[in-house]
């Protein structure tokens, strides 16, 4: 049997299986650009990360996020992973 640390924490768990997102747009000064943040839900609430995108990697991200069925964050690491896909095939 493999040791774990202890205590575990919610701080311990690095990857999270994406539950729910959410896309939103602040506006900015008259004049200047707004911003575009993207809230991860992650294993049903049990962490949360708010990410600051561009509006490409916003449209990106959406497409991405709409059209997958899995979706993992690294949460140390701030990576979007979409699924697993089985070695040879496509």
């Amino acid at each position: 049997m493999t040791d774990v640390a202890q205590p575990v924490t919610d701080d311990s768990v690095p990857v999270r299986q994406l539950s729910h997102y959410q896309l939103s747009w602040v506006a900015g000064e008259p004049g200047q650009p707004g911003t575009w943040t993207l809230q991860l839900v992650l294993d049903q609430g049990a962490w949360e990360e708010v990410l600051t995108v561009s509006g490409e990697d916003a449209d990106n991200l959406q497409d991405l996020l709409s059209s997958a069925s899995t979706v993992y964050y690294d949460v140390r690491r701030r990576v979007l992973m979409f699924g697993t896909t089985k070695v040879g095939s496509s």
